[in-house]
């Protein structure tokens, strides 16, 4: 079916991207990604994307030959299409690895869909793309829609972590002997924060989340009844054309209280040494990555250790592009560089194998990323971090933080930055 597209105006100042997510959340399988007018970031293709209604989908539920299948997929559609990657896709790209720890979600290994509509939603104009209905005629639906985006939880969830603080202050202590024995350089090491037996509204949750965090690449990703609430910082890969582009995130500090403590903050993140380090081997990583895929000498950093500015912390961002080979398949591309490094350590596959060791749960969708890809082939992708996770089903709730940990990392730091990088999300729990 041949999708109708149609430009209409909007009215300066209207809630209509809130309008637009909660006539999306009726729908069995959605996703919302937003950049919430970032202006730390170039290259946002749309301000606003909105995607629901199955046309048809790839559902893979275990991860040998998933990208494969994805593939597959992209070629015969060539259209819209919207999904996620779970980190344990590493499996189907590292055959040796596995993937055994407790999960307590049940998010398939991939789920890509074409959607029946999809929304370019700014602050002045609504795309519509549709093969179902006209676009006047969901344009209409649109404008009377009435937002309903209050939390309507019963009770704060009961929130746990899955590890404890000692055993996790241990854990990082084994992890610096492996860096002095030389097995790795750097690991990023997470833990799970969860919750049993608990009713969620996670439509409004995220929309609370959404506006506490007001992160450049924000999703809201519904599966019947699994949920993503994300709040992430961070790209993990964006195709425009030929040109290929990634932006790891190492180095984090808390914001603080003005203006006056807010520089000092952002000077002491910019020249620690530790950050530094932590953030110029993810770049390696990372360039190395994309040479993979690249032609040769095209793959440069753009940009090294910018600080960035976010509602609750600064972040210590670098921008590493290349000029993509023509030979190689898009899939492909992301294949090569999935994982993002940011979310592994160095080297890159050992770090994944201890990553399983000392990990006591699934990172299944944490890690991952979530995007899409558009009908000309060029795509972006997040990397899923800051975010809520809930089974609507079994009721249970989940959100993971970490850090990188190197040599020189201070057990007791490492666990009050997890903590830092959880507070968005205890914050919107209550």
């Amino acid at each position: 079916m041949t999708r109708v597209s149609e430009t209409f105006s909007l009215e300066e100042g209207s809630n209509f991207k809130e309008k637009a997510f909660d006539w999306a959340t009726t729908f069995e399988v959605a996703c919302y990604l937003d950049h919430n007018s970032y202006e730390g970031f170039a290259g946002h293709d749309f301000e606003c994307l909105l995607a629901v209604g199955v046309g048809s989908e790839l559902l893979k539920i275990t991860e040998p030959g998933a990208f494969d299948a994805l593939k597959s997929f992209l070629d015969e559609k060539r259209d819209w299409l919207f999904g996620f990657l779970t980190y344990d896709l590493k499996n189907d790209v590292e055959p040796r690895l596995t993937s055994t720890s407790f999960d307590g979600l049940g998010f398939p290994a991939l789920h890509f869909f074409q959607p029946e509509v999809v929304l370019e939603i700014s602050s002045s104009s609504l795309t519509i793309h549709s093969r179902s209905e006209l676009p006047e005629i969901i344009f209409e639906k649109l404008k009377n829609t009435v937002p309903k985006s209050e939390i309507r939880n019963p009770k704060s969830p009961n929130v746990r972590s899955r590890i404890s603080r000692t055993d996790y202050l241990d854990t990082v202590q084994a992890i610096r002997q492996h860096i002095l024995r030389g097995d790795i350089y750097e690991m990023n090491f997470c833990q799970e924060f969860f919750a049993e037996d608990c009713e969620l509204d996670a439509p409004a949750t995220f929309w609370r989340l959404n506006s506490v965090g007001k992160a450049p690449f924000s999703a809201f990703y519904k599966l019947h009844n699994r949920y993503l609430l994300c709040a992430s910082p961070e790209r993990f890969l964006k195709k425009t054309g030929r040109k290929l582009i990634s932006q790891p995130i190492k180095g984090t500090i808390r914001r603080g209280r003005g203006a006056i403590e807010d520089d000092a903050l952002l000077a002491q993140l910019y020249h620690s040494p530790k950050d530094r380090s932590e953030n110029v081997m993810i770049v390696d990583l990372v360039r190395n990555d994309l040479a993979r895929s690249c032609r040769a000498g095209t793959v440069q950093v753009e940009e090294l250790f910018g600080v960035y500015r976010f509602e609750q912390v600064f972040q210590l961002i670098s921008t590493v592009s290349g000029e993509l080979e023509p030979s190689i398949h898009v899939v492909d591309a992301i294949r090569r560089a999935f994982p993002m490094g940011s979310m592994t350590g160095a080297p890159k596959v050992r770090s994944m194998e201890l990553i399983e060791q000392y990990e006591q749960t699934k990172r299944g969708l944490y890690a991952g990323a979530v995007g899409y890809f558009a009908p000309q082939g060029d795509f972006d992708f997040n990397v899923v971090i800051r975010s809520i996770f809930y089974n609507e089903t079994n009721r249970y709730l989940s959100f993971q933080a970490g850090g990188a940990i190197v040599f020189d990392s201070e057990p007791e730091a490492e666990y009050e930055e997890c903590l830092l990088k959880a507070k968005g999300m205890f914050q919107v729990l209550g």
